[in-house]
């Protein structure tokens, strides 16, 4: 603790310490809902939360610069809860255990929260600071942004009021985003009559980990590798060759989290063992060298288990293994006059298969509607075909990049001359509020930007600290000189 409350800038770092003390995952924000209340209510700011579950700020300008255009602080106090599977961790109770190590900020086997806890801590620090300059100030800290963004679809015209949109929620300082990807959510589930499982049979309980995952927005044009679609590559050997039946299969647990773990409970017959043990092995060197530099801590293990009473029809099973084993995943193909960007992509993020009950959830994000509706319909087409029902819902237009926006210009010139090099200005693949909010304050300026993070929604994210400085500065500095209306 006492290494984090040193960090400069102090008055971040001790927000974000206190961020991490109160348990904040997506679906369960009582508790940080009315830490943030108090909180307003403490520094002496206009305070409230709205129907969708968005903490408010109000703060007035500082004498003599009513005059500036009303600035919104944006950023959202839900995290993504993520851990390893060897962690002891209740994300609705407990801490997270934030450490310092060689420049950076990190979690003890779980995610850290910094993805936004830093944006809401410098939120924290500037509605705090009775010192800065600054013309009319807006914080909208919004609700379940992780899980759909709830809060920001929640948002009621009216409600709140600006001219320039500052969304604290991006992960490379020095970066100024500009436009982003939509999203829509795919669900395809099925209901089955269980069967009973041979009595003669093994039950092996077969485990993949380790594997890097990550935000499935930003990381997902850098090569990771699914847990799910490993697995599926597996089963699809061990039913044609060895009669494995399928009683369960567990992978994933968020929509826009690469997933990271896999676990399937399998039945054999007893001659097939110790082929089955033998092709696990084989699958792990062969991933290994698959995605060597990559995927380093790749684990795939077997192991025997108690006989379950029940499994998935056989037919079902097939069904089911060849749809997620064909099912579209990862980059479609990138924006044409941004080749580095990613345009479409896919993330085959959860399937959950037991008790005759199977459900497999997807996230696809584009920066084009029609390309965001291609994804979706193949993977309609291909779930359809498995015999499932397949939903889209909580879709979400992207944000459109407007080159000639005047904060863009302003920031630019005044990252400039702050850091003595230019910004970067960049269209992200992830999923950020601003086009949801822009469609309910019509007419916003809007700019997204941040500190630098690496690993969000993995166990392995962590926060540089030098970066945090900077990001700060250049938000008290941009809202310094925030230009008249």
């Amino acid at each position: 603790m006492s290494d984090i409350l040193s960090l400069a800038p102090q008055n971040v770092w001790k927000h974000f310490y206190s961020l991490t003390q109160v348990p904040r995952p997506s679906g369960h924000l009582e508790k940080i809902q009315a830490f943030l209340l108090e909180f307003g209510k403490s520094v002496g700011v206009e305070s409230f939360q709205d129907e969708a579950g968005n903490i408010i700020y109000r703060k007035p300008a500082t004498p003599g610069m009513e005059n500036r255009k009303t600035v919104i602080l944006q950023a959202h106090m839900d995290m993504v809860p993520q851990k390893n599977k060897d962690t002891e961790h209740d994300f609705e109770k407990d801490p997270i255990q934030a450490y310092v190590e060689d420049g950076w900020v990190r979690a003890k086997g779980t995610t850290l929260g910094a993805d936004d806890g830093m944006g809401v801590a410098a939120i924290m620090a500037v509605m705090e600071d009775k010192t800065l300059k600054h013309g009319p100030l807006v914080a909208l800290i919004t609700a379940d942004e992780e899980t759909g963004m709830y809060g920001a679809f929640g948002l009621k015209p009216g409600t709140i009021e600006g001219d320039i949109l500052l969304n604290l929620d991006s992960e490379e300082e020095g970066e100024l985003y500009i436009g982003c990807a939509g999203g829509e959510d795919l669900t395809a589930t099925l209901e089955y009559k269980e069967e009973k499982t041979d009595p003669a049979d093994v039950a092996l309980k077969v485990t993949l980990k380790g594997l890097r995952g990550g935000h499935s927005g930003i990381q997902i044009g850098w090569g990771h590798a699914n847990a799910n679609k490993l697995m599926a590559r597996f089963l699809n050997q061990v039913i044609a060759y060895d009669e494995a039946c399928l009683v369960s299969w567990e992978g994933g647990n968020m929509r826009n989290a690469i997933p990271r773990e896999c676990e399937v409970v399998i039945t054999v017959p007893e001659e097939e063992v110790d082929d089955v043990m033998a092709y696990v092995g084989e699958c792990e060197q062969v991933w290994r060298d698959e995605y060597a530099t990559i995927e380093d801590g790749l684990s795939f293990k077997a192991e025997r288990v108690d006989l379950p009473e029940y499994m998935v029809p056989e037919e079902i099973r097939d069904n089911l293994v060849d749809a997620i084993y064909a099912c579209p995943n990862g980059v479609e193909r990138y924006i044409p006059t941004i080749p580095d960007t990613v345009e479409t992509s896919s993330n085959l993020a959860i399937v959950d298969v037991k008790g005759g009950k199977a459900s497999v959830k997807i996230l696809t994000r584009s920066a084009r509607e029609s390309m965001k509706d291609y994804r979706n319909t193949a993977l309609e087409s291909c779930f359809s075909m498995a015999g499932m029902r397949v939903e889209r819902s909580g879709g979400y237009s992207g944000w459109e990049p407007n080159v000639n926006s005047p904060i863009l210009h302003a920031m630019k010139e005044a990252y400039q001359a702050q850091f003595g090099t230019a910004p970067e200005v960049k269209v992200i693949h992830a999923g950020l509020e601003c086009g949801i909010i822009g469609a309910v304050i019509p007419g916003l300026d809007m700019i997204s930007f941040g500190p630098t993070l690496v690993g969000p929604h993995t166990p392995d994210e962590k926060c540089e600290i030098a970066s945090v400085s900077k990001f700060y500065d250049f938000l008290t500095a941009t809202l310094a000189n925030t230009p008249e209306k």
